[in-house]
């Protein structure tokens, strides 16, 4: 069975699954990554998702790898550009990647039509299809953080500016649609409403994360847009791997990179006993219904009624293919039930 389609625009058409590149250049060489992509688009996956900062951990030997890898796998493969749909993302403010425009300190005009136009170049295509802001120019907690502290407000670049910079990057036939990525619902409803336009929005869910349904819900229902959401696998520690007695394979990405992967690290914490509980619960529900941790997963962010695809990653062909299975589950009313208990027992351990 292919992966399903689902429409968010009459113009725009995704695969529920979206395949993300964050590994690329790093875990996975080129041929690795091809044949990951190559797998994806067989399956009926036509949807990939980069940023110009991946791979991850980020580091200047390596960004911007994934992009071109991705845009090197359409050329080689002659892919037509219109069966695929690109995905990509600007890099917010950050004091730590100097090496990315010099932080970069802003997403101010300048910023955002550099991060396009080099986006294009490594990705080897005339246009991308949804462009996104991958966190927003102004102080939000973010990647595991969960309370508002206005003394750490900082000065940042209006919505208007960032508009105007990504209208111009449309008028000139750079990018198709706009998306924001890691958003609150004050910035959701801020962008709708000095843009009187619709967004694609990219967040975080998944079963140790559901903040999406306290206040966002409310805002992309009444609003008509779609969550895109990443990170379905809570960066894999839902399927279970990390809690065997060896601690999980030595090349899986919170082994491999311990110590250099703070945001990961800090918010899919191994060693929060809170966290270690709620995945065992979850792994018990799909041991008792015959079915594997990574399709409990996958089904159960698929059955969102606002959810239009998730954002998954894999390393390994194997891994995918447990991803592609997961695509294929229905929960049952009775799985959701146990779900929600234990969801209300640890709320929102991985925020």
């Amino acid at each position: 069975m292919a992966v399903p389609l689902f429409n968010i625009t009459p113009n725009l058409t995704v695969s529920r699954l979206c395949l993300g590149t964050m590994t690329f250049g790093e875990q996975n060489s080129l041929p690795q990554s091809f044949q990951l992509l190559d797998k994806a688009f067989d399956s009926g996956i036509n949807f990939f998702d980069s940023a110009e900062m991946y791979p991850v951990p980020q580091r200047a030997e390596t960004q911007g790898r994934s992009e071109e890898y991705l845009g090197r796998w359409i050329r080689t493969r002659k892919i037509p550009r219109e069966q695929v749909v690109l995905a990509t993302k600007v890099s917010g403010p950050s004091g730590q990647m100097t090496w990315i425009r010099g932080g970069p300190g802003s997403l101010d005009s300048w910023n955002i039509t550099e991060a396009i136009d080099g986006s294009l170049r490594r990705l080897q295509t005339d246009f991308i299809d949804l462009y996104q802001i991958h966190w927003p120019d102004r102080y939000v907690p973010m990647f595991g953080e969960i309370e508002y502290d206005p003394t750490r407000s900082f000065s940042s670049v209006n919505i208007e500016e960032q508009l105007t910079a990504l209208q111009k990057a449309f008028d000139a036939g750079k990018i198709r649609y706009v998306g924001l990525s890691n958003e609150t619902p004050y910035g959701l409803m801020k962008f709708l409403h000095v843009a009187e336009r619709n967004f694609c929005f990219q967040n975080c869910y998944n079963l140790l994360c559901r903040n999406f349904d306290s206040g966002l819900a409310e805002c992309c229902s009444h609003e008509r847009v779609w969550l895109l959401a990443y990170s379905p696998l809570a960066m894999g520690i839902l399927s279970g791997k990390y809690f065997s007695l060896n601690g999980g394979p030595a090349d899986a990405r919170l082994n491999l990179f311990r110590g250099r992967y703070a945001e990961g690290e800090s918010r899919y914490s191994l060693s929060n006993s809170t966290v270690k509980k709620a995945i065992n619960l979850y792994v018990n529900i799909a041991k008792k219904y015959g079915i594997h941790p990574v399709s409990l997963a996958i089904a159960f962010v698929l059955r969102h009624p606002l959810v239009a695809s998730a954002i998954f990653g894999a390393t390994k062909l194997w891994q995918l293919q447990e991803v592609l299975d997961g695509c294929k589950m229905e929960l049952s009313p009775e799985m959701v039930t146990e779900i929600n208990r234990v969801h209300s027992a640890f709320p929102n351990p991985c925020p």
